[in-house]
């Protein structure tokens, strides 16, 4: 299968240059056709003109503009929530065909973890990447799931100050809202907490994610080896991707949870370390390289889909 579906990166930053190296060197099924920014000055906008990759500085009404539009089957959204909003509705208007997949915490589509949920939205017009502390923990929190009914799951990610710019740092309460949620709807948590501190140390640290886990009293051994490939499943698009330790069992009896009344079963402990594939951003930044490498899988699964049934179809 020798064709490729186009794809545009709105937000010329950190997270949309990492992304575009990605494509560039490992992507089988997409082709990057163009680079969106608001900064004519931004480094991501001239490594892409290097590149031969369209651009412009206008935002996506300039992208509209670029005679390559077109041809464009996805766009990836790097921006902010609230320019996510204005994004989506302004390319859907210009192109309803289009499939938006969102890193910011908006959550206008369907949240999306590829490991856990991603076969559900193959068709979906607009898919959410949750968050990066999302998608590196709702993974641990499903595959307790998919043994014990949980009823409570909290995840702390800690990430490298200098790995959080502004749109990172201007979503926060997204962060939490979105990854809280989405630990509830995709983990299949009854209730979900998220908490994100960024840690300033010199040198800076790699992102570490701990997740806690309340369920119903089940086999360790069943939920320890259901972690273990999860984790796995995950490492197979974020090689960085592992389990910092082995995971830990507590009996709980008691235990009241706020807004879910007194808890007795199993706590779960998993803790994670993410590491970057250092593409484009620097190897502690994991936490951004797990935003990328979870939307390009996600953009790969469609596009493979999308790819399939135009063969079926002849």
């Amino acid at each position: 299968m020798s064709k490729k579906l186009k794809v545009a990166i709105i937000g010329s930053g950190n997270i949309g240059t990492d992304l575009m190296i990605k494509i560039l060197r490992n992507a089988k099924h997409l082709e990057m056709a163009a680079m969106v920014g608001i900064d004519p000055e931004s480094d991501g906008l001239a490594r892409a003109a290097r590149l031969g990759v369209a651009t412009t500085h206008e935002g996506a009404e300039g992208l509209t503009r670029l005679p390559i539009f077109s041809e464009i089957d996805f766009v990836f959204d790097a921006t902010s929530a609230a320019a996510h909003v204005k994004n989506d509705a302004l390319l859907r208007g210009h192109k309803p065909s289009l499939r938006l997949i969102d890193l910011t915490p908006a959550a206008i589509g369907p949240y999306c973890v590829p490991v856990v949920n991603l076969e559900q939205h193959l068709q979906a017009p607009n898919v959410n990447m949750v968050t990066c502390g999302g998608q590196a923990t709702i993974p641990m929190v499903a595959a307790v799931s998919r043994v014990a009914k949980v009823h409570y799951a909290e995840i702390i990610a800690s990430i490298a100050s200098k790995s959080a710019g502004p749109g990172t740092r201007a979503n926060i309460d997204e962060f939490t809202e979105t990854t809280s949620k989405a630990i509830e709807v995709i983990g299949g948590a009854a209730k979900g907490k998220a908490i994100i501190i960024m840690n300033p140390a010199e040198p800076p640290l790699m992102m570490r994610d701990t997740v806690f886990v309340l369920s119903e009293a089940a086999d360790q051994a069943k939920v320890e080896a259901s972690i273990v490939e999860m984790a796995a499943a995950v490492q197979a698009y974020v090689p960085g991707y592992r389990l910092k330790q082995k995971v830990q069992f507590d009996e709980v009896h008691d235990l009241h949870i706020p807004g879910h009344g007194q808890f007795s079963g199993l706590k779960t402990s998993v803790f994670l370390e993410v590491e970057g594939a250092a593409h484009y951003l620097p190897a502690y930044a994991g936490n951004l390289d797990i935003m990328t490498s979870a939307a390009l899988a996600t953009a790969e699964r469609m596009a493979q889909s999308i790819l399939n049934n135009a063969m079926s179809n002849g």
